[in-house]
Formats: structure tokens, sequence, C-alpha cells
């Protein structure tokens, strides 16, 4: 096997959990080839060699090809058939979004869950004893 589809081969390397994601993915335009600019289309076949950045945001993961397949794999034989050369910065990117994550929340998103509370509450309860800010919000007298 010389070539293969690649939303096939993100379907078969358990990159993403179906085909049909994996084709909506190139669809959106998350998907690049070899430090192309140009996102691909599910049709796009990829050969060995080849490194394919896969945009989920907020990082962008880069796998190298090692080999081909169309039939989906066990978990414990992907790192036979792909090499993971994602850059640590984009590991890092990861570990920050998990960090504020709770506290920049977008719009839309409505009232936190309980368990978003809860790590709230605990971030502002480690940040401010360790900082030195106060978070209660009193009135110390500057209408007097």
């Amino acid at each position: 096997m010389t070539e293969v589809r690649i939303d096939k081969w993100l379907w078969a390397m358990r990159i993403y959990k179906t085909r049909t994601v994996a084709t909506d993915a190139c669809k959106k335009g998350r998907i690049t080839v070899n430090n192309d600019t140009n996102p691909v289309k599910p049709a796009r076949v990829i050969h060995v060699g080849d490194t394919v950045h896969v945009r989920k945001p907020p990082v962008t993961y880069s796998f190298r090809v090692k080999q081909l397949t169309e039939n989906r794999l066990g978990a414990r034989l992907v790192p036979e058939y792909l090499e993971n050369v994602t850059p640590q910065d984009q590991y890092d990117l990861l570990d920050v979004v998990k960090i504020s994550g709770f506290v920049d929340r977008r719009k839309g998103l409505g009232r936190p869950t309980k368990r978003e509370g809860r790590e709230l509450a605990r971030f502002t309860d480690t940040y401010a004893s360790d900082s030195g800010w106060d978070f209660d919000f009193e009135d110390i007298g500057d209408d007097e």
C-alpha cells in the first residue's frame, strides 16, 4: 500500500473516534499535511514520511506517518504506524488552558456547574493565600 485517504488514516490511527468525525475535521480545515497552509480535503492521499497536523483547539498535534493502513488498529499497534512529533510548547499550551479553563469561560456557556464552582473556589483560595490577594471585596470606609 503506497497511499491512503487522510480521513481513513486519521480514523485508523485513533486520532478521531469515527470516520465521519475525521471527514468533518478535514472539511472544517483542521487538517494540514507537510507544513502546507492549505487545509486538505478528506479524499487527499498521504504517503509514508508525510507529516499530518491536526488542530484540536487550542493544540495543534503533529504526526509523522511511518506506515499506512485503512483498517482500524488496536491502540497498542498505533505507535508502529505513526510518530508523535508535536512540539512541547503545544502541550504547555494545553496545561495553561487546563488551569485557566474554568476561570475564563467562553460566552454562552451559562452558569458554572457545581464541579466548576468547587474548582474556582479551590483556585481562588489557593492563590489568594499564596500571593496576598484578598478576594473578599468589603467596603472599607471609602465613603466616610
